[in-house]
């Protein structure tokens, strides 16, 4: 259901992959939401990067998170 929102809402594009770059896989991260009883109520999925295949050297330094720092938003 996720996968099928993500092109409906048309979430990212194919492009085509550099010669000099490699590719960071994704997978997928599944949580259920519990009530006070600890029955589900809910099921959560979410799309992650596999950060844990950077190579040192090559793309380990750089990492980016979808989230804002607390810096930019505080008031």
């Amino acid at each position: 259901e996720k996968l099928h929102q993500f092109q409906k809402n048309d979430v990212w594009k194919l492009v085509p992959m550099p010669e000099d770059r490699s590719i960071i896989g994704t997978k997928w991260v599944y949580k259920n939401k519990l009530d006070e009883s600890g029955n589900v109520v809910r099921n959560k999925a979410r799309l992650v990067a596999k950060g844990y295949f950077q190579q040192k050297g090559i793309n380990f330094t750089k990492t980016f998170a979808p989230v804002a720092r607390i810096e930019a938003i505080r008031i």
